[in-house]
Formats: C-alpha cells, structure tokens, sequence
C-alpha cells in the first residue's frame, strides 16, 4: 500500500499519554441530531429497514463490554508512533474518497474524528477499553482504536499486512457514512420493539453493508494508484478471520447462527468485494435481501 508521505488528518486525537478514570455513567449519549441527504438512492423500504438498522446497532463495530478500572497508558513506541502515522493516513484518504462521493450527490460529507488511545478511554457511548477492539461511536461520531489491535491482527487473527490495517479502518468509517443518514436517534424508539434474533438479523445486516462500503472505499483509491499487489486478499483475509462464525468456532468450539452480530466469514468477504469491484453505493442493499440470501 502507498501511504507514506500522503497527507496526514486533522481529526486524530492522539490520547495515549493521557491517564483515563471511569465516569460514573454508563452507556449512552445522545445520537447527533439533523442530518443530510442520502448520498446514494434509496427506496423508501429500503430508508425504513436502514433506518431500523441504525437504531438497533448502537454502537457500531465493537461490542461493549469487560469494564476495567483506570491505568497509566503504556508508553508509545516507535512502531506505534508509526502505526498512528498510518492510521491518520488512511483517514485522510477516506476523506477524501467520501467526500468526493457526497459531493456528486450535492451533499456535504461531515468527517468523522479518530481517537488512538491506550488501554482504555472515555468515548461519547461511555467507557472504552483495548478489548472491545476499533469501534464508532455514533454518539460523538469518532473512531476508537487502540493500536495494539493491528498486532493482533496479524498475530491472533492471522491477517498480517498494511492493507488489512486499513480495511478495519474503512470498515468503521463505513459505520459513519451509515450514521449520516441522520434517522438513528429520530428511530431509536424501535430498538426495544424487536425480538433479539431480529436484532442480531439486523446488525448482521448493517455490518455487511459497512465491508461493502469498505470495499467502495478500496475501488476509490485503486484507481488513485494507492493500491499495491496483494492489498486487496490482505483486506480479504483479514474479512475471513473476523467472521462470527469462524471467531465463535475458535472461541466457543462451536457456531450459534442465531448469535451472529456482524456475519459469516464468506458474508464479510464476498460483500467486500462487491464493493470494490462495484464502487457504486447504489449496489449495496444489504437490507432488502432475504436473510438466508445475504
């Protein structure tokens, strides 16, 4: 992947030398008000089920869980020093990707903010930890990393490579271009109105839809020359590793279907490349398909 040397973001919060306490409060934090027009077309089923989707969710990428009291952030390293380098790189191309999308659609992209942090932080949904993984926090529209996951990626998950490392970062990028339909909170009194398999169909369904428009975001920069050989089975491979069904199989010794949040490792990685060989919002409705269809 060519990255260095392009521009860096201005939306990174660099917080790993700062000690974080837990606030007393739990999970939550309003969901931005307002909105803009849809960057793509939609049906109106198709608005209704998004929308549904949104609400559902709540936090996007990451599940919320294992709370640990506060402690010094570790020292940054000079791998980590280059690995912030790299985050804050590939933000800034996904600025530029979506904004230029937004723009042939007359709308406006609002770009997310990134925070690297170590350990733990607080997030605008509450309580963060290097546990729960990168996720968006749609509350305060940020990205969540603690850059130690990289190395997990390549060294538990088996998915090593640069390209990989961007493909977690589009995923969640992916979640904010969802979040700016700006029909979460207005909807957010569904979310108690479904069972909890039509819930996790839901999420399933969202974070589809979120590697699709990772997979719009790599077909973008392939034609900027950013994209090297054997980028594209890096981010494919990393897809693979993280399904549900292949992380419940290695975890739990067996697979709960009816469990899956963010689907198979076939799912992530055909709606992937859909995407990157499509490039075309318009193509990736993961909501009107049948479930077993996905």
């Amino acid at each position: 992947m060519d990255w260095r040397g392009r521009r860096t973001s201005s939306n990174v919060d660099d917080r790993r030398s700062r000690r974080t306490t837990r606030s007393p409060g739990g999970f939550g934090g309003g969901v931005p008000r307002g909105g803009m027009g849809l960057p793509f077309p939609m049906s109106g089923r198709m608005l209704v089920i998004i929308v549904l989707i949104a609400v559902l969710y709540g936090i996007f990428g990451g599940g919320l869980s294992n709370m640990f009291s506060a402690d010094q952030p570790a020292p940054t390293t000079p791998a980590s020093d280059e690995d912030a380098l790299f985050a804050s790189t590939v933000l800034a191309m996904t600025e530029d990707v979506w904004g230029e999308i937004f723009a042939a659609s007359n709308s406006r992209y609002i770009e997310p903010q990134m925070v690297i942090f170590s350990g733990q932080t607080e997030s605008g949904c509450g309580f963060a930890s290097a546990q729960m993984g990168p996720f968006y926090c749609p509350a305060d529209s940020t990205i969540y990393i603690d850059l130690t996951f990289f190395q997990e990626l390549s060294e538990r998950f088996g998915a090593p490579g640069e390209y990989a490392r961007a493909y977690v970062i589009a995923h969640e990028v992916g979640h904010h271009v969802q979040n700016l339909l700006g029909i979460t909170d207005e909807m957010a009194r569904l979310r108690d109105r479904v069972s909890q398999q039509e819930y996790n169909q839901y999420s399933v369904r969202l974070e589809l839809q979120a590697d699709y428009l990772a997979g719009v975001f790599t077909h973008y920069i392939q034609n900027e020359g950013i994209l090297e050989e054997g980028d594209v089975e890096a981010a494919m491979r990393a897809a693979n590793q993280i399904g549900d069904d292949r992380i419940q199989r290695e975890t739990q010794g067996r697979v709960s279907p009816d469990s899956f949040t963010h689907g198979t490792s076939e799912q992530r990685m055909r709606w992937f490349l859909k995407g990157f060989e499509s490039g075309d919002l318009s193509d990736g409705d993961t909501f009107s398909i049948p479930f077993d269809d996905l």
